[in-house]
């Protein structure tokens, strides 16, 4: 009786050692939770109150998009200029819409970018996003609010360039990316960086001057995935397609490769288990609370699963 008592103590203890385990590997790395543009989903996108609020949430990495200032400063923005959907102008009127940008941010200086509010304005994609008035924070910035909460995440870095805007919205690939690794050094933050782009000759010259930096080859959804892989002269690390582009069979194909494929930008909860069914190695999401929620549940199950075969 006593054996038997004991046994049951002992089996007991090792169910509750798996749920254990199986809970803690849902906050682990089984797929890289990054937050695009922090959680654009729930607070204006690239501000710091969401890469705070998107570390809070428990994301693993934060995928931001970076500019130059015309006094070479590196501003966490998706364009290089002010998009008149997210901004008003420092007297807190509209930017009208036009086929020109208005406010080019490689010809004003950071002092200038700052002054705009592009937090308060309602956007059409996402009505439940928490408005407040915030503003395009340096990327120096975003590492020290990092630093300040003790967080480990990692930052998924994109280099927003085009052909079209060399010398007009962005430096010379080179000059680019010179001041990207060069904050990226000062910060001391070269050992949890990943740079991507959509722009080859951007991703060519990380290669040349950072070789160990990782990379990520960025495709839309107007690409093909061989085509744009061959165009570039190196392996990268990262491939990172617009999420339809995939299969479960090109998944597979890649990872076995040797590639890590992370897709953007998927939102949709029906999409996001398809990408985690497929075993993605990461997802891009604005809304990374539904997807750790999903990983968690995912997760649960999966525990109970196991304990049903005991």
């Amino acid at each position: 009786m006593i054996n038997k008592r004991f046994l049951q103590i002992k089996k007991t203890n090792a169910i509750i050692a798996l749920i254990l385990l199986c809970m803690s590997c849902s906050s682990n790395k089984q797929i890289d939770i990054q937050g695009h543009r922090g959680c654009r989903g729930l607070l204006p996108e690239n501000s710091l109150p969401a890469f705070e609020k998107a570390i809070d949430i428990g994301v693993n990495t934060l995928e931001l998009d970076i500019v130059i200032s015309k006094d070479h400063k590196v501003v966490v923005s998706h364009e290089p200029y002010m998009n008149p959907v997210i901004c008003y102008n420092p007297k807190g009127l509209s930017i009208p819409y036009s086929l020109e940008p208005h406010y080019n941010l490689f010809k004003m200086n950071y002092d200038e970018i700052k002054q705009f509010d592009c937090g308060t304005k309602f956007h059409p994609t996402y009505p439940q996003q928490e408005k407040l008035n915030t503003y395009k924070p340096l990327l120096s910035e975003v590492f020290d609010m990092a630093k300040t909460k003790n967080s480990d995440v990692k930052f998924n870095i994109e280099i927003k360039s085009e052909s079209d805007y060399y010398g007009i919205f962005t430096p010379q690939p080179k000059a680019y990316v010179k001041l990207v690794l060069d904050e990226i050094i000062k910060n001391d933050m070269l050992t949890r960086v990943n740079l991507q782009s959509f722009d080859v000759k951007i991703l060519e010259e990380i290669k040349k001057q950072s070789p160990k930096m990782e990379v990520a080859l960025l495709i839309d959804d107007n690409e093909a995935i061989e085509k744009k892989l061959k165009s570039l002269s190196f392996k990268p690390e990262i491939i990172s397609p617009y999420f339809i582009l995939l299969t479960a069979e090109s998944v597979n194909s890649y990872q076995g490769k040797g590639f890590q494929v992370i897709p953007w930008t998927v939102n949709e909860e029906e999409d996001l288990k398809q990408m985690i069914a497929w075993n993605v190695d990461g997802i891009i999401t604005d809304y990374p609370d539904v997807l750790i929620k999903i990983l968690k549940s995912q997760n649960r199950i999966n525990a109970l699963n196991t304990i049903t075969k005991e």
